[in-house]
């Protein structure tokens, strides 16, 4: 899988100078499944359909109970592989590199208060004004953001494991609505028509581990793989954005990053890999604070580190990012010169 993203990156490399990438997310209306004997009939019913009456058409639903028509199959933010919720995985992470329900609250109230700060500032330059059918305020803000407190988030119960799971609704990445895209394009190509870029795309690379035990650890791999790539050090790095699937998963992987027995047991390290310092690590929020609309958050994380290098006047930024089947990126930007 790899290789084929990365012959397709070349292959636009070379035959074409401009890609629009972004993606959608509307998780406010998805898509809602019928049981499986009532899907059945209804597209058995559908292929049979031509000259027909309607008392026969009727006649493929013969059989249907009312628990199958009412039997709607609700979704859930589930891995396909295991059939496990990604908060009962992020919960069981979180206890193995034992991250307490009190630093995954505080990790939470951090998130919103940057993402709060930074739009106050009008360093989200780059979120457009909607407008929502019927509803008659335009939205030009991220309204994800909370202005909670410390006290309220530790009153909220486990959402996942109960009674003693450490992983909430509060600490958790909301699910919205959003989209994004960003302009990739030659650099030639950006100049001859006037564009400024922000930043170039050095490097990227794909990892994937075990989905069962490892699920959203991917993160900690990309960082170490990319770095390994591209020659930099993690002093090198001027801005760290990750994706915040939970407060408990990104500690998570930052434990794991400290942690010298895991570095080498799993990563094939001498040593550990060390730690992040915060101060340069999602700045302006995350995903915990400004949601995870899933097509969405890719561009989002990209364009967001772009700005920052800008603002923070920084050469590299190093982006990483958990999938669904124990898959993660990482990504190297570099500032485009001034």
């Amino acid at each position: 899988y790899q290789r084929r993203v990365r012959e397709a990156v070349v292959s636009t490399q070379s035959t074409g100078d401009s890609v629009i990438a972004g993606g959608v997310e509307t998780m406010s209306d998805v898509p809602l499944r019928l049981s499986r004997k009532l899907r059945t009939r209804l597209i058995s019913m559908n292929l049979k359909k031509k000259n027909r009456s309607i008392t026969q058409m009727l006649g493929h639903m013969k059989g249907i109970k009312l628990k199958d028509v009412v039997g709607i199959e609700m979704p859930a933010i589930a891995e396909f592989s295991t059939g496990e919720v990604m908060g009962h995985s992020a919960d069981r992470l979180a206890a193995s590199f034992n991250v307490s329900r009190l630093e995954q609250d505080e990790y939470a109230l951090r998130s919103h208060s940057l993402a709060d700060k930074a739009t106050k500032e009008g360093l989200l330059s780059d979120v457009l004004t909607v407008k929502v059918p019927g509803v008659a305020e335009k939205i030009s803000t991220d309204n994800t953001i909370k202005h909670n407190t410390l006290e309220k988030l530790t009153k909220l119960k486990p959402a996942f494991i109960k009674p003693n799971g450490t992983v909430t609704a509060g600490n958790s990445s909301t699910l919205t609505d959003g989209a994004s895209a960003c302009l990739i394009m030659r650099e030639d190509k950006a100049l001859a028509l006037g564009f400024k870029p922000k930043a170039y795309l050095r490097e990227f690379c794909y990892v994937a581990r075990d989905p069962k035990d490892q699920l959203l650890l991917g993160p900690s791999y990309a960082t170490n793989k990319i770095l390994e790539r591209t020659g930099l050090s993690k002093d090198d790095i001027d801005v760290f954005e990750f994706h915040e699937a939970f407060a408990g998963q990104i500690l998570a992987v930052l434990n794991a990053l400290q942690s010298e027995s895991f570095c080498k047991n799993y990563m094939g390290r001498s040593e550990a890999f060390g730690s992040i310092p915060l101060e340069k690590f999602n700045n302006w929020g995350g995903s915990l604070s400004l949601g995870h609309p899933f097509g969405a958050t890719g561009v989002r994380i990209a364009t967001m580190a772009a700005n920052r290098l800008i603002h923070e006047d920084g050469q590299f930024a190093l982006l990483a990012a958990c999938a669904a089947g124990g898959h993660a990126v990482g990504q190297v930007l570099e500032r485009y010169p001034s």
